[in-house]
């Protein structure tokens, strides 16, 4: 799993941030290793212009392997809780839309049965 991090005007110290999210990101969505060809991660800071406290923004997208990406955005007052934010948003959305493709009902598929023949 690739993992990308976009920054715009208003973040500081990218390096540090970069590390720090490529091992946040393995960890919560490490389970989707499989799936998940990359995560491109986009960090901002929305009022970079104004003075006093800023809103900043966490966009996530997930490349997943045969299927459409899967993408979130979370606002917040700092940086960490946007990403945290935004990363359990990807997971949980990860989970509702791999799990849909690969169970429904908590039966088996038959979109993963390459024996089902249809009559």
């Amino acid at each position: 799993m690739q993992i990308q991090v976009n920054t715009g005007n208003g973040i500081e110290n990218k390096d540090a941030l970069e590390r720090w999210a490529d091992g946040e990101i393995r960890q919560t969505l490490g389970r989707f290793a499989a799936d998940v060809t990359r995560v491109e991660i986009h960090l901002s800071d929305e009022n970079h212009d104004a003075s006093g406290g800023g809103a900043r923004r966490c966009v996530m997208e997930a490349r997943l392997v045969h299927h459409q990406p899967v993408a979130v955005t979370q606002h917040a007052p700092n940086l960490d809780e946007a990403f945290r934010g935004a990363s359990d948003k990807l997971k949980r959305a990860l989970d509702s839309a791999l799990g849909r493709l690969n169970n429904h009902r908590d039966r088996d598929s038959i979109r993963k049965d390459g024996g089902a023949v249809a009559e």
